[in-house]
């Protein structure tokens, strides 16, 4: 029976459960709390189910699931693979021209003050962390520094987009992809919870039950003259930006032009899930033990969670600058919506107004500054491009 000992060794050395480690387990666990939060909380199910899914497959040893896994042949493995639109920075573009389908700019032309809310208020939580970061490894005992790519990086959390943070991490520092794309993702999920506390702190009970006038319709011709201005104008200004706001424009014009309904159908639904999902499992399959448990980690979610409450705070206190300058014709509410977390930032707006004014809605209002932050969130990542790159 002496014969059957190398071949009862090398049966049990393949098996994945003799190289579960505690690392492994505590990733794997980390993965089914997302999933839990998604299916049982309904926080962002469509983001936090895949990345949970794919954080767990990816702590599986032996099974090269992972974002960086060969098989025994060489050949990438399957999420590596989809890792590829990651890695060259297919799926964040995309993604932008389905948001821009799904935008109505209407609020924004009709009300042009808001864009301020989001272009310049709400990107205040960027360049804090961004400083942050530069400063954290002369502060914090142990911890290697931050190079300015990273820095960058980790600051772009702050505007609450994910697919800019992708984009710009993947370009600038994409050793550090998968902390601050889960960092982003997961504090867009946790919305809901991480806002209106900012809200109520900052603002008062006069200014929560205002009524804001109804925006003044907008006409069909401005609609489709827009997104082609907006890329014209923002790309000669800042190019690399050029990915981003060409394909979210893109998608804008195909939702406003009227005549392109299936193309509109599809970015809208079907193609929108679709990059969504494998986007998800993309990230979700970057997150192995050895990646994740570091004290950088630590302190990239600390910083990704400051960045994101920074951007709450300086949209809302622009937006009560707004509310004083206008005669108090402006809910300083909708300054929470300065961060470009579509559509939840805006839910949270609508819901928190309704809350103190029960004829109160803001929904709308909101969508002013939300789509100022995502246009201006790519324009600042494209900023740190050009000058870091």
């Amino acid at each position: 029976m002496e014969f059957l000992t190398p071949f009862f060794t090398q049966f049990v050395d393949e098996l994945g459960i003799v190289h579960l480690t505690f690392d492994y387990v505590i990733m794997i666990g980390i993965g089914i709390a997302f999933i839990y939060l998604g299916l049982v909380k309904k926080f962002e199910p469509l983001l936090l189910v895949p990345i949970g899914f794919g954080m767990i497959i990816a702590n599986l040893p032996l099974a090269n699931l992972s974002s960086q896994s060969f098989g025994a042949d060489g050949l990438p493995g399957l999420l590596n693979k989809l890792y590829m639109g990651v890695k060259y920075v297919v799926y964040p573009p995309l993604i932008y021209m389905c948001i821009g389908a799904l935008t109505d700019f209407g609020p924004l032309i009709a009300r042009p003050s808001t864009f301020l809310i989001g272009a310049i208020g709400g990107q205040l939580g960027i360049f804090t962390s961004f400083g942050l970061a530069l400063l954290a490894g002369k502060i914090i005992p142990g911890l290697e520094p931050f190079s300015i790519k990273e820095a960058a990086c980790i600051g772009i959390i702050g505007s609450s987009d994910g697919p800019t943070t992708i984009f710009l991490t993947s370009k600038l520092a994409p050793h550090i992809l998968s902390i601050v794309a889960i960092a982003a993702y997961s504090y867009m999920a946790l919305v809901p919870l991480i806002q209106p506390p900012i809200m109520r702190l900052l603002t008062t009970a006069k200014e929560r039950v205002v009524v804001m006038e109804e925006a003044k319709p907008v006409s069909k011709r401005k609609k489709i003259i827009f997104p082609i201005a907006m890329a014209i104008v923002t790309i000669l200004l800042i190019p690399g930006a050029g990915e981003l706001i060409s394909m979210m424009m893109l998608g804008n014009l195909i939702r406003e032009c009227g005549i392109l309904e299936r193309y509109n159908d599809t970015l809208q639904n079907t193609f929108l899930n679709i990059l969504t999902l494998l986007l998800a499992l993309s990230i979700g399959s970057t997150c192995s033990a050895a990646v994740i448990l570091n004290l950088k980690t630590v302190v990239i979610i600390v910083l990704g969670l400051l960045a994101f409450c920074m951007g709450t705070v300086g949209g809302v206190l622009f937006a009560k600058l707004l509310y004083l300058t206008s005669g108090g014709k402006v809910n300083p509410l909708i300054g929470n919506a300065g961060i470009s977390a579509m559509p939840m930032a805006a839910r949270v707006t609508q819901k928190m107004g309704q809350r103190y004014n029960p004829y109160n809605h803001l929904l709308m209002h909101a969508m002013g500054p939300l789509t100022a932050s995502t246009i201006g969130s790519a324009l600042v990542a494209g900023i740190f491009l050009a000058f870091l790159m």
